[in-house]
């Protein structure tokens, strides 16, 4: 089975540096054997992961690059869909062109966010809203 796909969302970019400054980062990061960070005047000993990400941003930086951060969100294509789902393939793609599932393209290419497929399971567990019966009510 494929892999799902990454999207990136919530992007910000940040612009490059002015020559000068990114020369003078370019030159501290070079020299640099230790990376502490201060953030309000405290020192933070950041974890593995997030100091290789700041370091690789501030040297694009000193290279006069500008940074996009973004966060990876899954999408799924619609045989993954319909297996999450646990249903066929052909009734999500009527769920999807109904726009009762949310459906983003990729060319022709159909992708779902697994929070879509979720969010349809969990309203199908809900009890169904509406008027009561008027014999009910007798």
């Amino acid at each position: 089975m494929a892999s799902p796909t990454a999207a990136l969302s919530k992007v910000r970019t940040f612009d490059a540096l002015e020559d000068k400054q990114a020369k003078k980062l370019a030159r501290a990061l070079a020299e640099a054997q230790d990376t502490t960070v201060f953030v309000n005047g405290t020192a933070l000993q950041l974890p593995a992961a997030a100091q290789q990400v700041l370091l690789e941003a501030l040297r694009r930086l000193s290279e006069g690059e500008a940074v996009s951060i973004g966060t990876p969100e899954l999408l799924l294509n619609t045989s993954q869909a319909a297996q999450m789902a646990g249903i066929s393939n052909s009734y999500l793609r009527k769920l999807t062109d109904s726009g009762i599932i949310p459906v983003e393209y990729r060319g022709t290419h159909r992708r779902i966010r697994p929070a879509s497929i979720e969010a349809w399971l969990a309203s199908r567990e809900q009890p169904p809203t509406g008027r009561q019966d008027d014999k009910s009510q007798n």
